[in-house]
């Protein structure tokens, strides 16, 4: 079963994708630059230190992040 903490996380995803989408779509930014975006977010996750679980939940995101970027997700290619 979801937590409410899943859910925001879900429901920040998905704002986030749509609105580098529009930016991308009206030209705001290349896709060059929201890709870049998208690897900085998933080096800071990547680069996090904490506790095993800590650690274990940053390697997640940063997981995520990245299969966003192989996927196109984020970025309408052409």
């Amino acid at each position: 079963m979801s937590t409410a903490s899943e859910h925001a996380g879900q429901a920040a995803l998905s704002i986030c994708e749509a609105l580098l989408l529009a930016m991308n779509d009206r030209g705001l930014l290349p896709e060059h630059e929201i890709v870049g975006v998208l690897r900085d977010a998933a080096a800071t996750h990547e680069n996090a230190v904490g506790t095993d679980q800590e650690t274990e939940n940053h390697r997640a995101v940063a997981d995520l992040i990245n299969a966003i970027i192989s996927g196109g997700n984020s970025v309408r290619r052409l």
